[in-house]
């Protein structure tokens, strides 16, 4: 059975790419390669909930995630920025939806309505749901990102 950990995380940095790394960092997913999926949740699969990510294996291998991600510049007029993944899991495989931008509510309520209608798509039981939205105050000088990982299992070897 796999156990997929969802953590979020913000960051500040002088640049997109950093402010992102230092986001991941937060959510102590920072040092795996991420390769993202879609959505699917394997019938297996147990979901975790957790502050930050636990040790998946070792710096520099490859890990299976999906990812919520929203970067916001110094230029930009946003007072904050958010970024959530919902879920939905019943007897059978589930749901991942992501959704970005610089409202907290409404990117909620997106990823929920996308959730909702991926769900309407098939035929599947899925009577349990919830959503974790990160989100990070702009005020700062620089870039700030917030992230939301579902990391799938543990990492490994990318060679």
């Amino acid at each position: 059975m796999t156990t997929i950990h969802i953590a979020g995380g913000i960051g500040r940095a002088p640049t997109a790419m950093a402010a992102y790394d230092a986001a991941l960092a937060d959510a102590n997913l920072h040092n795996y390669n991420l390769v993202a999926v879609s959505s699917i949740i394997p019938a297996d699969a147990t979901i975790e909930l957790v502050d930050t990510a636990p040790n998946l294996g070792p710096a520099g291998n490859r890990l299976t995630v999906v990812e919520g991600k929203s970067v916001v510049g110094p230029d930009e007029a946003a007072d904050t920025t958010a970024t959530a993944i919902a879920w939905a899991t019943g007897p059978g495989p589930g749901l991942f939806y992501e959704a970005s931008g610089t409202d907290p509510d409404a990117v909620e309520r997106e990823a929920r309505r996308g959730l909702d209608a991926g769900c309407e798509l098939r035929d599947w039981d899925l009577t349990a749901r919830d959503t974790l939205v990160s989100t990070v105050d702009t005020s700062d000088n620089g870039y700030t990102a917030a992230v939301v990982i579902a990391a799938y299992g543990d990492s490994e070897p990318i060679c």
